[in-house]
């Protein structure tokens, strides 16, 4: 007979669900690109005096490098490839005009991956897969800078500013902050020792200081609104919980890559 060893206090383990935030995002993103949309079409042209301020909603794709131990040993024992540990990134940005062509950050995002696999090389007593699924999120808060190219605009007599007539504008930038992380690992499981099957919950979450470096463009819409295009690079490490005993740092260095629709005020 199959030997399956329960453990059902780790299995009934109940975590936090931060997919309601990635949709939470979406949604956000999605009210404010039809909101300033509508703003666009309602611009006059220019507004009355310099903005001191924008924010802007993104969504995007994140590849982590996933260079540790514990991302090779899940790619080793299951059928998870590479690209897997990808997933869609939302973020939300503020930023504080200091100057013209430089602005202050903070921001805020979230990036997930959910991946269904086997054991490569192990079946049960009824040739049936041994199955699970390996969860992997991160979220980043961070203030930086963001230096711009070009002018973004000029004042006109006291009160009114206009966007500057080049329309692209390009950006580079950096930060730094914390980025928190969960992975996750639940179903089936192999005791090597005994062979037995077993039902389970691996987790551990943690933080770790990390930093951005960035490049994007911005593309005027109207004197309010704003289309922008990023690219990003990230570095931490952060220590691994006590269900994964034996295994470096996490590593949650990678790349990200988004779309956004923004608003000065």
């Amino acid at each position: 007979m199959e030997r399956i060893r329960q453990n059902g206090d780790r299995a009934a383990r109940r975590r936090p669900q931060p997919r309601r935030v990635f949709v939470l995002g979406l949604a956000l993103f999605t009210g404010g690109a039809l909101w300033t949309g509508e703003l666009a079409a309602q611009d006059p042209g220019f507004l009355f005096g310099t903005p001191k301020a924008s924010f802007v909603l993104k969504v995007g794709y994140s590849v982590p490098r996933a260079g540790s131990d514990l991302f090779q040993f899940t790619q080793d024992e299951l059928t998870v490839e590479d690209g897997d540990f990808n997933g869609a990134h939302v973020a939300g940005e503020l930023g504080l005009r200091i100057s013209e062509r430089l602005d202050l950050t903070a921001s805020v995002g979230f990036s997930e991956s959910r991946t269904r696999s086997e054991f490569r090389d192990w079946v049960d007593e009824a040739d049936l897969p041994i199955e699970q699924e390996t969860r992997f999120s991160t979220v980043p808060l961070l203030v930086g800078f963001k230096t711009y190219l070009n002018q973004r605009g000029r004042r006109i007599g006291r009160l009114a500013w206009v966007p500057d007539e080049n329309k692209v504008n390009p950006y580079l930038g950096a930060a730094v902050g914390v980025t928190w992380y969960q992975f996750e690992q639940f179903g089936e499981f192999i005791d090597f020792e005994t062979l037995d099957i077993f039902p389970d919950n691996f987790y551990s979450d943690g933080s770790a200081p990390t930093v951005h470096v960035l490049g994007g463009v911005d593309v005027t819409l109207s004197p309010r609104v704003y289309f922008t295009g990023e690219a990003r690079y990230g570095w931490a490490e952060a220590p691994l919980g006590g269900d994964f005993i034996g295994f470096e740092d996490l590593d949650l260095a990678g790349f990200q890559g988004s779309v956004g629709i923004g608003f000065r005020f």
